[in-house]
């Protein structure tokens, strides 16, 4: 299976959210897109993790310098 983009599985994950939400497709067909959109989001969730690892944050030292360090995010 070639390799999702983020923007590409975050567009089928929010098409799957609108149809589960309207409500209008077979049990079935709901727990199928509700097993794809779990997958969808799994894949969502490793991609912002890789690109949080890549950000890096510039800072100024007292002299004036920047400097780099890795992003942390912020704690919920």
């Amino acid at each position: 299976m070639a390799e999702v983009s983020f923007e590409k599985a975050l567009e089928k994950l929010e098409k799957i959210v609108s149809e589960l939400e309207a409500g209008n497709i077979t049990l079935e067909d709901a727990l199928s897109r509700y097993e794809e959109g779990i997958r969808l989001s799994r894949i969502c969730q490793e991609k912002l993790g890789q690109a949080e690892k890549k950000i890096e944050v510039l800072s100024k030292t007292a002299k004036g310098e920047l400097t780099r360090k890795p992003f942390e995010a912020e704690e919920e």
